[in-house]
């Protein structure tokens, strides 16, 4: 199965509303299937302000390689901070009991 990721483009610079429309006529034609692509106006009046369009695509296989490569030391730095705040909070598991079932009452 294929994750999907946030991409994003950027159009900052944009003279006519035909040419406008026309760059982003391209983009969505090149968008794939199913992108879920969204349009925001982003910036401020003191840095500008551009069109920042979000879409979801496909992992390419390299940054699943990079994903694969820090995933297990990734999952031992949550087991470790989780061992760490059990610790420091006293966790203690509480025994399970067996045989014994709620009865819901209405």
């Amino acid at each position: 199965m294929s994750r999907l990721v946030k991409d994003y483009i950027e159009i900052a610079d944009f003279t006519s509303l035909d040419a406008l429309i026309e760059r982003l006529t391209e983009l969505r034609d090149g968008l794939p299937a199913g992108a879920e692509a969204e349009l925001r106006i982003r910036g401020d009046e003191v840095f500008g302000r551009h069109l920042s369009i979000g879409y979801l695509r496909p992992q390419t296989a390299e940054e699943a390689a990079c994903e694969a490569r820090y995933a297990d030391a990734y999952q031992q730095s949550r087991e470790l901070e989780l061992s760490r705040l059990q610790d420091e909070l006293g966790y203690c598991a509480l025994p399970q009991r067996r045989g014994r079932r709620l009865r819901a009452v209405a």
